[in-house]
């Protein structure tokens, strides 16, 4: 134990010594401390103004795009073109079905026959002072209630001759179906055929054996078949085909499909969304009425998201 507390001792004097002499040393002359900028902040720095400048660049290019894209077309308002087609193949261009009258145009024109069963007030005060001045009696006079004709005659305008034309209508014209002529590309394989008939929503239909037979889906490996036993109820716009080479495309839908159509007849039934279209365009091409329109020719060309009509060539009954 002796031993051990010398040893502490000792211990303890020579790290106090050493302490103390650690105070009183003066300091070792050295280097001052630096600060710099290293490697690792130069790069890093320098990335971020790549980043911060690309940054910039892109905003600049997309406000730049922005400002100078071309305005949205906007889609026409979808019309209804309602038409009226009538009129005879020798008929004239500016008949209407309208008859002359030497009155002249009135508002409320009406046929001379038309009665009216009010009084004439003017007439039943000229009786009723009458009456007065000369009664003999205490009973009244009847009043005169014999209908008279109110109504103006009127006139039309025209000569009651039938339009140039076709159809039951008194306008003149041509029906769409008579009048549109629809050109589906020749070089085209089968399957982008079909593709624009699916696209145009058009179906095809034949007569076999006494019944009317429909495919739809054309595009697909074996067409959709339907039958109906007549097409009294059909009241889509058809075509029938007057030549070119894709008479035989539809004969090979039919037969894919199963169907032998023979020859029997033919018909592409276009869906409502689809004529309106053709309308429209039809209008738009020079701004025609229907009545003045012999023929127009529509042609199927590839547009975005798949085909459009485009009207190529119009003749004119005058």
């Amino acid at each position: 134990m002796r031993e051990f507390a010398l040893t502490t001792n000792a211990t303890t004097y020579r790290n106090s010594r050493r302490n103390s002499m650690a105070q009183t040393a003066p300091p070792v002359a050295g280097r001052p401390p630096v600060i710099r900028v290293t490697r690792y902040d130069q790069i890093s720095a320098f990335l971020f103004s790549v980043i911060g400048g690309l940054c910039c660049t892109v905003f600049l290019l997309g406000f730049a795009w922005y400002a100078t894209r071309a305005p949205k077309v906007k889609e026409p308002v979808a019309v209804e073109l309602f038409e009226d087609a009538g009129g005879v193949e020798d008929g004239s261009p500016d008949e209407t079905l309208r008859v002359d009258s030497p009155d002249p145009p009135s508002q409320d024109a009406a046929v001379g026959e038309a009665q009216s069963d009010q009084q004439d007030v003017q007439e039943s005060i000229e009786q009723v002072v009458s009456m007065a001045d000369t009664a003999v009696v205490e009973t009244q006079r009847p009043l005169d209630l014999g209908v008279r004709n109110a109504a103006k005659p009127g006139s039309a305008d025209g000569t009651g001759r039938r339009a140039l034309g076709s159809g039951p209508g008194s306008k003149g014209g041509f029906p769409r179906e008579q009048r549109w002529m629809v050109r589906f590309a020749d070089q085209s394989n089968l399957a982008e055929y079909a593709r624009q008939l699916d696209f145009f929503e058009i179906e095809l239909g034949a007569v076999v054996n006494g019944k009317l037979v429909y495919l739809s889906h054309l595009s697909d490996a074996r067409p959709t078949v339907r039958t109906a036993n007549s097409g009294v109820d059909e009241k889509r716009l058809y075509m029938t085909w007057q030549g070119g080479g894709r008479k035989q495309a539809d004969m090979q839908i039919f037969r894919r499909a199963g169907i032998d159509v023979g020859q029997g007849a033919m018909f592409q039934f276009y869906a409502k969304a689809t004529e309106d279209k053709l309308a429209r365009l039809e209008l738009a091409y020079r701004n025609r009425t229907a009545k003045e329109i012999r023929r127009t020719y529509f042609a199927v060309d590839r547009a975005e998201g798949g085909y459009a009509f485009s009207v190529v060539h119009q003749t004119y009954l005058r």
